[in-house]
This record gives C-alpha cells, sequence and structure tokens, in this order.
C-alpha cells in the first residue's frame, strides 16, 4: 500500500513537472521562431523545414504503430478533409501566426492561443458538436468565461499596442499623450486570426480523427500535404522557392527544424500521456504558465517589457479560460438534471 502510494506521488510529480517543462519547451520556440524571423528568414520557410522534419520524425512512428488503423480506401470526403487540415493547420495557422509574432513579440504569440478553447466551444455549439443547456450553471459559465476570453484578448491586444509618445520601455501606465502602434495592432489582429483557423481546424480534426482513428498518422500525412501546399503558395506569392538566407545557412536551418521537430514531437507525446493519465483539463490548465515564461525569457534575453494593462488583458483572458475548463470539467460529473456528481470511479483524477 506505501508503495502504491509512493508511485502515485512520484507521477503527480513527473506529470506537474513534466507540464511545466513543455511550457518552457513552448516559450522558447516562440523565442527561436521569432529570433529566425529576425534574421530575414521568410515565414514561408520556417514552415516548410519545420513541418517537413515533423513528417520525418513522425511518419516511422505512425507506420509502426498505426498501420492497422490506415483505410482501406481513399474517399473524396477523407482526401478533401485532409486537404483543409493540411492547409488550415500548416500553411494559413502558421503563416498568419509567425507574422504576428513578427509584428508583435514572443510573448503576445504565446497568450493569444488561450483563445482557443473559448473559440473551439463557439465553433462547436455552433456546429452542433457541442451540448450547451442554457438552464444548467455550467452552460451559463463556459459562455461567460468564452466572452471574457474575448474581451481579455482585445484590451491584451489595445493595451500592448499602446505607447507614449517618449516610447517609454516601463511596465507603467504612459503619461505622454498616447498612441495607437498599427504595426503591434496588426500583429495581434494575425494572431487572434491564426488562433480562430486553429480552433476551426482542431473541430475538423476532431471529425475526421472519428473515422481515422490514428492521430500520428493523421499529423504525418497533414504535414506532407501542407508542406506541398505552402511551397505552392510561396511559389505563386514570390515566383521562387527560398529555402535559406545568407545569415541563416540551409545547415544551420535544418538542424534548426530537426531540434525543434524532435523536442516538439517529444512534447506532444508527454502531453498525450498526461492527458491519458489525468485528463485533458489538467493538461489545458498549465498552458497560460507557457505566456508567463515567455514574458520573463523575452524581458531577459530581448528586453522587452509589458503595460500593466496588457497584463490586465491576459489576467482576464486566463479567467475566461479557467471558467470555461472549470465548467467543461464539471459537466462530465453531472447527472440528466444538472446535479454534480463527486466522485467518478472510472475518470482520472484532477482531470
Amino acid at each position: 500500500m506505501v508503495v502504491y502510494i509512493k508511485r502515485d506521488i512520484l507521477e503527480d510529480v513527473a506529470i506537474i513537472g513534466g507540464l511545466v517543462g513543455v511550457q518552457f519547451v513552448y516559450a522558447g520556440n516562440s523565442l527561436l521562431l521569432g529570433y529566425l524571423m529576425s534574421l530575414g528568414l521568410s515565414p514561408f520557410t520556417i514552415i516548410i523545414f519545420f513541418t517537413l522534419s515533423t513528417f520525418i520524425i513522425l511518419t516511422p512512428f505512425a507506420v509502426y504503430f498505426e498501420r492497422s488503423k490506415w483505410p482501406k480506401q481513399l474517399t473524396l470526403k477523407f482526401i478533401t478533409q485532409l486537404v483543409l487540415i493540411s492547409f488550415g493547420g500548416v500553411t494559413l495557422f502558421q503563416c498568419l501566426f509567425l507574422k504576428g509574432i513578427n509584428l508583435t513579440s514572443p510573448a503576445m504569440a504565446t497568450a493569444m492561443p488561450n483563445l482557443a478553447p473559448g473559440l473551439i466551444f463557439i465553433i462547436a455549439w455552433t456546429c452542433r458538436l457541442e451540448k450547451v443547456a442554457l438552464s444548467c450553471l455550467y452552460g451559463k459559465v463556459k459562455i461567460v468565461g468564452t466572452l471574457m476570453c474575448v474581451v481579455g484578448a482585445l484590451t491584451m491586444s489595445l493595451m500592448q499596442s499602446a505607447v507614449s509618445s517618449k516610447d517609454a520601455r516601463i511596465i507603467a501606465p504612459p503619461t505622454d499623450d498616447v498612441v495607437f502602434d498599427k504595426n503591434k495592432i496588426i500583429g495581434c489582429m494575425y494572431l487572434m486570426a491564426a488562433v480562430l483557423v486553429l480552433s476551426s481546424n482542431v473541430v475538423l480534426q476532431a471529425t475526421t480523427l472519428g473515422d481515422f482513428p490514428a492521430p500520428m498518422s493523421l499529423c504525418a500525412i497533414t504535414s506532407l500535404i501542407g508542406v506541398i501546399i505552402t511551397a505552392m503558395v510561396q511559389l505563386v506569392e514570390d515566383h521562387q522557392l527560398k529555402l535559406g538566407w545568407p545569415l541563416v545557412s540551409v545547415k544551420d536551418l535544418i538542424a534548426f527544424s530537426l531540434l525543434g521537430g524532435t523536442v516538439g514531437g517529444a512534447c506532444v507525446s508527454f502531453n498525450g500521456w498526461a492527458m491519458r493519465k489525468r485528463g485533458p483539463v489538467l493538461v489545458s490548465m498549465f498552458s497560460p504558465i507557457g505566456t508567463v515564461i515567455s514574458v520573463i525569457l523575452s524581458f531577459v534575453t530581448l528586453g522587452e517589457t509589458i503595460s500593466l494593462g496588457s497584463l490586465a488583458g491576459m489576467f482576464l483572458m486566463f479567467t475566461g479560460l479557467y471558467f470555461v475548463l472549470w465548467a467543461k470539467g464539471k459537466e462530465v460529473f453531472s447527472d440528466g438534471n444538472g446535479l454534480e456528481s463527486e466522485f467518478d470511479p472510472e475518470k482520472p483524477l484532477l482531470s
């Protein structure tokens, strides 16, 4: 009995420590992407190299573990879903996200994805994939939380883009005439659009996985299709494929891509294991930590700051996120009358 308790404690420590570590990796990845673009690399080039590395790393595992789950024939519906997921999740989302990072900061880029749970809820509700009982407390809390997420994101975007005429770099309300940085506002719009595309893509992925229960294979296939689509888009827009830059050699870019693909794959795998052990709600609750880490790293490495108004927007968005996650988690424990059941022996603890 004592050994069993100790094993559970060690597992909890490993899960919590690992989830915090994953957020460090995600924050570091945002800084890396911002650094690569500051050297002049095109977002298309970064997408092609990083996504191709994801395909190369995931394919052997997908073939080994999920080959038996592959469909025996390809239907037009399935091919259409693959193309839409590839274009939305790889080309469009990453292009918007990278342009947003370039115009704002890594801290803003890691904060915006916290909108995703609320937007996914709205899209799933609109498509009738999510049931909401307006007479139930948890349904009302999810709606309120979603609104708080959106208002918080808008507040954060406007306040972070507000600068004083002297461009003071201190964390305090500006005392001079306040103007809005047009580039930062456009960057925030890019990030919001990216999160909207990501949220729609998640709903489409969930629908596709119902018929094709092989997540690694789906990720590998859509990565390859996404690379092809991104290369085609770059050819149309730039009339050439830019696979390097004078300040970054192709060799270094391949090394960055393989490192990012390997570490990213490990993070996704760990999140999947933690989700299976403790449920999706606990995993989702660690997302805002990545934003805090990114703010600290941006301050230390890049000398960036963030205004008090922007911090207030972040707090409002995080509060709304936790409202949505709390209500979603509580709904699982509700009976038909909306009454909460305290225990569920078949559901992992802390989920």
